[in-house]
């Protein structure tokens, strides 16, 4: 059992890395932007950082337009 503990340890850990990363950015965006409605679905959220790297995107193709 403690096999399989530490077979899976790094991927674990390097999904953690990435959630954090990407969830920070994406809450420090959201709130410079005052999108509290993101901020706080975000800050709830845990998603693998799909959420913060698809609202990051989004944004900035509507700077690019706007």
């Amino acid at each position: 059992m403690n096999e399989i503990y530490s077979n899976y340890l790094p991927l674990i850990l390097n999904l953690i890395i990435w959630e954090v990363i990407w969830k920070l950015i994406g809450l420090w965006k959201s709130a410079r932007n005052n999108h509290k409605a993101f901020f706080i679905f975000c800050a709830l959220t845990n998603t693998l950082g799909i959420v913060p790297v698809i609202y990051i995107l989004i944004q900035k193709k509507q700077q690019k337009n706007g």
